[in-house]
């Protein structure tokens, strides 16, 4: 079990707000996924795995990836208090799921 979480390289977030978007993508597809999936993901030390993507259509194909495979996700929209503008799209996070499932949807990125 494992979550993916893929983050915008073409917005030039500081390590903090990196961070922020990050977290709010894992916490956010975690709450998507059905109890079972929470419980195994959380007894297997909850692995994650932080990846690039170019842009804002990435994601989205992504996401429509996951959905298209059941998988839970979740796409971060920015509140733009600090860094972004108010809407930007930051971050998506697929998984908790199985290794091989996440993969198939996030397999090809680079980490960050």
């Amino acid at each position: 079990m494992k979550q993916a979480i893929v983050a915008r390289s073409d917005l030039g977030m500081g390590a903090g707000k990196l961070a922020a978007q990050v977290a709010h993508a894992s916490l956010m597809a975690f709450e998507d996924a059905d109890r079972q999936a929470r419980s195994d993901w959380k007894g297997q030390g909850q692995k994650k795995v932080v990846l690039k993507a170019s842009g804002e259509s990435e994601l989205f194909r992504l996401a429509d990836k996951a959905e298209s495979e059941g998988l839970p996700h979740a796409i971060v929209r920015d509140a733009g208090h600090t860094q972004l503008e108010p809407g930007t799209v930051s971050a998506l996070a697929v998984g908790p799921a199985a290794d091989d499932l996440v993969d198939a949807v996030t397999g090809d990125l680079s980490l960050y």
